[in-house]
């Protein structure tokens, strides 16, 4: 189970953009969180995901409250997470190819030699060519890049994936293959999903259940 108890979380204490929010989500459920943008939902992910320390509330992981946020987290919390962001070109190391860039979790927890296979398998859960693997950021498409970057997001097998506006910025075939690459994810593994967007159409045909963020805000619902 994934829990966030009476969040409350911004960048200015004196003005967060949430306030005593829950969300709960079931092992091996998916949750679609729909919402326009602007409205908080990327930070709630990012406070689900354990990148953000919210100003007031829990985060229980399987029973277990959140020992720390960001690089204080313990391993076993912080690597119980998948993240994938909106904006593959902010979130990827321009320096490295994108094999390393899949193996960079890896070396970081010190299993580096897990790597050329693990690499070789998800590229081709995402669907990357041998060819694109020695190139880098700028050598290569943004829905390649993100292919990678959903590849980065499951090398270290998490039990929870956050999906913050992954297709936004992508084609209706690479959505459909990436979509599908998480879907077959957690099929084998029996993994949770929070997907964030904007698109009602595609987080209904998605997720097992969405909710509006307006509904944990205690606001009026408006138009995603």
């Amino acid at each position: 189970m994934l829990e966030l108890r009476s969040i409350t979380a911004g960048y200015d204490r004196r003005a967060p953009v949430m306030r005593g929010v829950d969300l709960t989500i079931a092992p091996g459920a998916s949750l679609g969180l729909l919402g326009p943008s602007g409205c908080g939902k990327s930070t709630l992910a990012r406070v689900a995901a354990l990148l953000h320390k919210p100003d007031a509330g829990r985060v229980v992981i399987d029973g277990e409250p959140a020992r720390g946020w960001r690089h204080r987290a313990p391993r076993a919390q912080r690597t119980a997470f998948g993240v994938v962001f909106q904006q593959p070109r902010l979130s990827a190391d321009p320096r490295l190819t994108l094999t390393n860039l899949i193996a960079e979790p890896l070396r970081a927890a010190g299993r580096g030699t897990e790597a050329p296979e693990r690499v070789r398998e998800l590229a081709v859960t995402v669907g990357l060519g041998d060819d694109l693997l020695g190139r880098r950021p700028h050598e290569v498409s943004d829905g390649q890049l993100q292919r990678a970057c959903l590849a980065r997001a499951l090398v270290l097998r998490p039990r929870w994936l956050i999906c913050d506006e992954m297709t936004a910025m992508l084609d209706a075939s690479t959505t459909a293959a990436l979509v599908h690459a998480v879907e077959e994810y957690r099929r084998v593994s029996g993994a949770g999903l929070l997907a964030v967007g904007h698109d009602r159409v595609l987080l209904e045909r998605w997720c097992g259940g969405t909710v509006h963020w307006a509904e944990l805000a205690g606001e009026t619902p408006r138009d995603a």
